[in-house]
């Protein structure tokens, strides 16, 4: 299944370049309003998936790998507004987000591995976090000021 899922991986990065979506100036352009044909992709997108999925719900349809499919409806939650600002930030900043980051790194694009280089390092940060937080407390290190008795 690794094959199928190279080739899948490979034609979306050839499809993200083919729309030009790895040029930072087509990006820009789009986050400066001045172009508005990366906001009609998205849309498009949006409304070819959003109801194909939700009939392949409805029909308990099972995916390739023989689960079925299964969607997750949640609330917003403050983590979510602040991932979702932290994204655009670092997409209007880099010009790109991590699948063009992809074809531009493809592409000999120096921009698309410094992007990668950060989210990969941002994703571990997140990690040790999420693993600092869910310890039980006594496996955490002792405070500074508690373990000097002030």
């Amino acid at each position: 299944m690794s094959g199928v899922g190279f080739l899948v991986g490979a034609g979306f990065g050839f499809a993200l370049a083919a729309a030009r979506l790895n040029d930072y100036d087509v990006i820009h352009n789009m986050l400066l309003l001045r172009e508005l044909d990366v906001f009609l992709l998205m849309a498009s997108a949006i409304a070819v998936a959003a109801p194909t999925l939700w009939v392949l719900s409805r029909r308990r349809w099972h995916t390739p790998l023989g689960g079925p499919l299964a969607l997750q409806r949640c609330a917003v939650e403050r983590k979510t507004v602040v991932g979702a600002m932290m994204f655009g930030t670092g997409w209007a900043l880099a010009g790109t987000c991590p699948g063009p980051a992809l074809a531009m790194v493809a592409g000999g694009g120096l921009l698309g591995l410094v992007v990668m280089v950060g989210l990969v390092a941002g994703l571990s940060l997140r990690d040790a976090v999420a693993a600092r937080s869910s310890a039980p407390r006594a496996q955490r290190p002792l405070d500074r000021s508690i373990a000097l008795g002030r």
